[in-house]
């Protein structure tokens, strides 16, 4: 990657939840000089979000905080919108009132491409938008209001990642859920069948901490080299079956199950793959992700072993 000067205060939302607490941590290690600044404030309150910007006086943010899951979605969809968007477009009008020289890193999704996936082949950042569900659609929205906001100054990247897990994230994604049943299996809480939903589909994974250099790129980049208004895909390229993901972390557990279905872990898709190509993002960040599959499985295990004990 260019070797170029990391911004000297980073307003984080978002701070505290996965990603938040895996990127402020890279920060510390890899950009000691860099002020990560975490404070807590509600960003369906402008006014809150308004002095929590002109306090903080950031030269970069990058935008995590939101409802991160299609089931919380789906259970209050007031609640996304009024987070994911309207407080996304709080956060973005008080950056340019208080910090119009601050980079604003929009985190968005790789769900906002939806119905396009059926294509069957991997989505570029050119691929339209089609989000099939409200979580997606939130997100698909606030994208393009940011995005509209460049016009107006806004020095705004957007990231559109796929699906990413490591260390920490809660069983409410697949992963970290098929960890957690291993590790109650392992330690005798529960017997040795695991609950699972559709395991045909195919998706694109990485791990959580390539993610987060992916977003520190971001921020270090020249305007020259990464302009306002540009957007990238985060991806692997590689599409990984779920079924497979399960079959491979029994492997590394070494234990024996027996696997259940469980209608209430279905949901309602009809993508049987989605994957993204991340050329652009290697083009202008230098970035590629570097950790290996099965050790982004090994550690979700170990940290769901330490959580179980």
């Amino acid at each position: 990657m260019t070797n170029t000067m990391l911004p000297r205060r980073v307003l984080i939302t978002g701070a505290s939840g996965f990603v938040g607490q895996h990127l402020v941590a890279a920060l510390a290690q890899d950009h000691p000089d860099c002020d990560a600044i975490v404070s807590s404030f509600d960003v369906r309150d402008a006014a809150a979000v308004h002095s929590a910007v002109k306090a903080a006086a950031p030269d970069a943010c990058v935008h995590l905080a939101g409802i991160t899951t299609l089931g919380q979605a789906r259970e209050d969809p007031d609640l996304a919108w009024q987070v994911n968007l309207h407080g996304t477009l709080n956060l973005a009008r008080a950056v340019l009132a208080e910090a119009p020289a601050c980079r604003f890193l929009y985190v968005s999704t790789s769900e906002v491409y939806g119905a396009s996936f059926r294509g069957g082949v991997p989505v570029t950042e050119l691929t339209p938008l089609a989000p099939m569900n409200t979580y997606a659609a939130s997100k698909a929205a606030a994208d393009l209001a940011i995005g509209a906001m460049v016009n107006e100054g806004l020095r705004a990247i957007r990231v559109r990642p796929f699906n990413h897990t490591g260390p920490g994230q809660t069983e409410a994604f697949v992963v970290p859920a098929f960890a957690r049943q291993m590790t109650r299996i392992e330690a005798g809480l529960q017997p040795a069948r695991m609950k699972v939903g559709a395991l045909e589909p195919a998706r694109d994974f990485l791990d959580v901490r390539d993610i987060c250099t992916a977003y520190i790129a971001c921020l270090t980049q020249p305007n020259s080299a990464l302009p306002p208004g540009t957007i990238l895909n985060l991806a692997s390229g590689i599409p990984r079956r779920i079924g497979d993901i399960l079959q491979a972390m029994v492997r590394l557990a070494g234990i024996e199950v027996a696997v259940e279905s469980d209608v209430g872990l279905l949901r309602p898709s009809d993508i049987p793959l989605a994957c993204g190509d991340s050329s652009r993002a290697h083009q202008l960040l230098g970035w590629a992700p570097r950790i290996a599959w099965e050790q982004t499985l090994t550690d979700v295990l170990a940290y769901w072993r330490g959580r179980v004990a």
